[in-house]
């Protein structure tokens, strides 16, 4: 073959390559767009943490798709409720279907390190040991990092508590081909993540990815809207009445009460004056 018909048909198929990939770089922004549009805010997800006492609280997550969602798909999106709701059995959750679009999940527990495990096995279903892998897998949400800490520091009468949280919601987005995002999932997804407790909580903002929340019920409840898409970080301390601390010292009172009842006195005080019993004089007989 000629040097010059060679160079021809290196050319045509270079040609082709390149509109061939520009034709599929269109084809896939026109299908984002179309998904954009029509599954917009399709899923809406708010998760929290619920803390009545050190020992008592509960994981709420309420989930509500988009009929945009079910309809276009319907199939899946059941499939991974149902998922949800087996994931949060194995718990001892419970959940509660609104309708075939919407659901609430409650998972109870009675300790920090209790809330840690729970939480992170149910966000991390993948990381379980020993865990099953079933058909249900293909259906989950796009695999998350998801972590929960809780540092608690018990001060004889009251709790400590640090709360962290970090999640990585990168997997969310849609990206071109060079890493940058092409739809905001911002459109797509409605996340929130929700703390209360009794006494109310600070929300703290030391780290880059850390979000400021929106306070409400007079600091007991702070709420903060996730970042589809980014790296989220959360984190806030609040404090808990220690049960254990302030049971020793009722009991400390009672006794002290108790003692003074009985001898008129407080303990480690001066034993007082000590009465000597009087002693009649023997009257000599008469004569």
């Amino acid at each position: 073959m000629k040097p010059a018909l060679l160079g021809k048909s290196k050319s045509k198929i270079h040609f082709r390559r390149v509109i061939s990939s520009v034709l599929g770089r269109f084809r896939m922004l026109w299908l984002i767009v179309v998904a954009a549009l029509l599954l917009s805010g399709c899923v809406k997800y708010d998760a929290g943490v619920n803390f009545e006492s050190q020992h008592r609280g509960e994981i709420v997550q309420h989930i509500k798709l988009g009929e945009q969602l079910t309809s276009f798909s319907s199939s899946p999106a059941q499939e991974w409720l149902d998922s949800v709701e087996r994931r949060a059995r194995q718990l001892q959750g419970k959940t509660k279907r609104l309708s075939d679009q919407e659901m609430i999940v409650t998972i109870p527990f009675s300790s920090g390190a209790e809330l840690e495990s729970k939480f992170n096995e149910f966000f991390n279903p993948g990381v379980q040991k020993g865990a099953k892998q079933t058909k249900s897998a293909a259906v989950d949400l796009p695999q998350l990092n998801s972590q929960l800490s809780l540092t608690q520091s018990n001060l004889l009468f009251f709790v400590r508590n640090w709360f962290s949280y970090d999640l990585d919601l990168r997997s969310l987005g849609v990206l071109s081909s060079n890493g940058s995002v092409v739809v905001s999932p911002g459109s797509l997804f409605d996340l929130e993540f929700s703390l209360k407790t009794p006494w109310g909580a600070k929300s703290v903002q030391k780290s880059d990815n850390a979000i400021s929340p929106v306070i409400s019920e007079q600091g007991q409840t702070l709420v903060w809207t996730l970042k589809p898409g980014e790296l989220n970080h959360l984190e806030a301390v609040f404090w808990l009445p220690s049960p254990l601390g302030i049971g020793t010292l009722f009991i400390a009172l009672f006794v002290v009460v108790g003692f003074y009842l009985k001898y008129k006195r407080l303990p480690g005080s001066g034993a007082g004056s000590v009465q000597q019993p009087a002693l009649s004089k023997a009257r000599a007989p008469s004569l």
